[in-house]
């Protein structure tokens, strides 16, 4: 393995998972084969002072120490290079017209220098570690890369040990788990490591220190309580008796970093340069901007290696909570609309809390903190009927799902109770489903509070349409609902969300074709689920290709797959067999029947079998035209001890048999009779 790369959401864990793994090794807990490890965020490097150097000068840059021990060649080392963020890379790659470099100390533009990196032409022996946001995962073409992890955050079992942990106190664990499941929205929302920890300070001292029962209910309440947090915060480290918050610069500070978080959120910036903040009337040298009210809020990247300083919200979400903010108290205080049209999904967080500051009881919250500002005196329903107009449009799911977020702010339920209650009593049908019930369905689905353990669709109508109307559920069983690649398209982007937990995926009987399974396993790193079945998906040996790239990237999840009934041939196996071969597969039973097999893929199984023996316990190979003797190595194979193989399936050859002693048994009987 040369090359791996982890995905990821914002602040989900990437840059966390990889320092804990540079501590532990520095700690000498682990990975103690590695004389070095250079971890570089691309965002600096985008922002060096030189434009162009030699590799080794590269690394002298970030790590002085190394030039200062003489150390100008790694071919002696086992090295690691940790490049964090290529989602912030500003340099150019070019992967198919490529300036070749092979030698660390020919000085090249960063650009070449990464690209050259990335192909293995510098320090080859070296392993390369990436880390990236989804989108920005393709800028390296797929053959450069050995694996492929996504780390999706906290699941539900680990948002409350994380709470567990944090208050030692089991009662009030216990009182604060209770009220964040009450609230699907923060309780999904927690899968991101940072928003537990916004949310265990904001309740931390709404329970625990002010004693105050009435806990927040939604995002924007807990987002504005930590504002207010941070800002009493300032005023007791600037020692001012409580004069922070009458201070008449704090109206004007906040609204200050809201248009800057506005101004960055429409150009899709999370990290910006100096300019930009002064664009915005912020006086960078304000000491007190940063060891009082946002030392948590903003964070500056002080560097002296860099040109530019760069500057950044702690989370995306907080961006988007003081953009919402500051569109919002224009609108109040002078009446402003500052909002355009926005398609792409962009702001999706950003409305949730711009509709949750109309709320009457964050208003109340809002005054408390900002004394001048006015209120808004539109009717919440009014608001209410024009969402569930929108619903009833022709949305896309991700845009309905977020619209239901926004009601969730709002605390109007009714399309959910709705939907909820005709589940409950065996009722639904959704052949007469509004686009707005099929939306509420989808989001029940997702964010109920009790895991769903199976979802039948061909229960309720077993048609594509249906298909493309649902989100993500922990069961799918899809056998014969008439899918092809246009589902497949849908479904992948599915499988990829966070909210996603599927343990078991049957597409049984559906025209998926090698071009579906490709778009299913291309773009869902992980392949997490327990049971995947294809019987019946006119699938060739490209899918064992696909499939068996996308198994290797995460081997230990899968423990039956079934892909009877496919055209898969001798070459399609022995795909497949690179990843039985794999010491962390932990599948149980593999199910070939009728795949137009010969005595070759008895041979590379066998062969897959004696190197991984110890997981494997059922194998039909049934009517695959076979032989006793074809078999016969699988055969000895489950007679050793050292194999778990219990049950080889040859249907065919058994069959076989059975009529040929039944025919001799006949022609016995007949000659007795004569």
């Amino acid at each position: 393995i040369r090359l791996v790369m982890t995905v990821g959401g914002a602040g989900i864990g990437k840059t966390i998972l990889t320092q804990k793994f540079t501590l532990d090794w520095a700690e000498g807990k682990n990975n103690q084969d590695i004389h070095f490890i250079f971890q570089i965020p691309f965002r600096k490097m985008s922002v060096l002072k030189y434009g162009t150097c030699s590799f080794v000068d590269l690394v002298h840059q970030f790590f002085p120490e190394i030039r200062e021990e003489g150390i100008y060649s790694f071919k002696e080392f086992k090295v690691l290079f940790i490049l964090d963020g290529l989602d912030e890379c500003q340099l150019p790659f070019n992967f198919k017209n490529p300036q070749t470099l092979s030698d660390i100390t020919v000085s090249a533009s960063k650009d070449v220098l990464l690209t050259n990196l990335i192909m293995g032409n510098l320090v080859p022996s070296a392993q390369l570690w990436i880390t990236t946001r989804p989108a920005a995962a393709s800028q390296i073409p797929s053959k450069f890369i050995s694996r492929k992890i996504e780390v999706r955050g906290f699941n539900d079992q680990q948002k409350e040990e994380y709470f567990r942990k944090r208050f030692t106190d089991k009662e009030q664990a216990n009182i604060i788990i209770s009220h964040i499941k009450t609230s699907r929205s923060l309780f999904i929302m927690c899968h991101i490591p940072v928003f537990c920890w916004i949310t265990a300070k904001v309740l931390e001292t709404v329970m625990i220190k002010e004693k105050n029962t009435d806990l927040p209910k939604n995002l924007t309440e807990l987002y504005l309580r930590f504002l207010r947090l941070n800002i009493e915060k300032k005023s007791y480290l600037m020692d001012d008796g409580g004069a922070t918050r009458d201070h008449p610069s704090l109206e004007k500070m906040i609204e200050s970093l809201g248009k800057l978080a506005f101004e960055q959120l429409k150009k899709n910036q999370t990290i910006f340069k100096h300019h930009d903040i002064e664009e915005c009337n912020i006086n960078i040298e304000n000491t007190s901007l940063y060891l009082g009210v946002f030392n948590q809020i903003f964070k500056k990247d002080k560097c002296e290696m860099f040109v530019n300083k760069e500057y950044s919200f702690m989370h995306l979400t907080f961006q988007e909570f003081l953009a919402a903010l500051y569109a919002h108290l224009t609108f109040v205080n002078s009446g402003v609309n500052i909002l355009e049209e926005h398609q792409n999904g962009q702001l999706d967080m950003f409305l949730r809390f711009l509709l949750g500051l109309s709320l009457e009881t964050n208003q109340n919250h809002l005054q408390d903190l900002l004394t001048k500002t006015g209120r808004i005196l539109e009717s919440k329903q009014k608001t209410v009927q024009y969402i569930k107009k929108k619903i009833n449009g022709n949305l896309p799911a991700e845009q309905s799902i977020n619209l239901f977020h926004c009601l969730n702010e709002l605390n109007d339920h009714y399309l959910q109770t709705e939907i909820q209650q005709s589940l409950r009593s065996g009722r639904l049908s959704t052949e007469h489903l509004s686009p707005a019930q099929w939306s509420a369905l989808v989001f029940i689905l997702m964010s109920s509070e009790e895991d769903l353990k199976e979802f039948d669709l061909q229960k309720y109508n077993s048609s594509e349409e249906a298909l493309l109307n649902l989100f993500s559920l922990i069961f799918f069983r899809l056998r014969y609902c008439n899918l092809s690649k246009r589902s497949c398209e849908v479904l992948s982007s599915i499988l990829c969300s966070p909210a996603c937990h599927l343990k078991v995926l049957d597409l049984s009987g559906n025209d998926l074709q090698d071009s579906g399974v490709r778009l299913l396993t291309f773009n869902n790193l992980t392949l997490t689920y327990s049971l995947f079945s294809l019987e019946y998906c006119r699938l060739t040996e490209m899918s064992g290709d696909h499939l068996s790239t996308a198994l290797k990237s995460n081997p230990s999840h899968l423990t039956e797959l079934n892909l009877n009934n496919n055209n898969l041939q001798d070459s399609g196996v022995r795909n497949l067999c690179a990843f039985l071969e794999n010491p962390e597969c932990r599948l149980k039973t593999l199910r070939l029947c009728d795949c137009r097999l010969s005595k070759t893929s008895c041979e590379v199984l066998a062969a897959a079998l004696r190197s991984n023996p110890s997981n494997l316990k059922e194998l039909d190979l049934g009517w695959n035209g076979f032989n006793v003797p074809d078999v016969k190595q699988l055969s000895d194979l489950r007679k050793s001890p050292d194999c778990s193989l219990k049950t080889l399936r040859s249907v065919e050859n058994e069959l076989t048999e059975s009529l040929k002693s039944a025919v001799k048994l006949s022609a016995k009987n007949r000659s007795h009779s004569i």
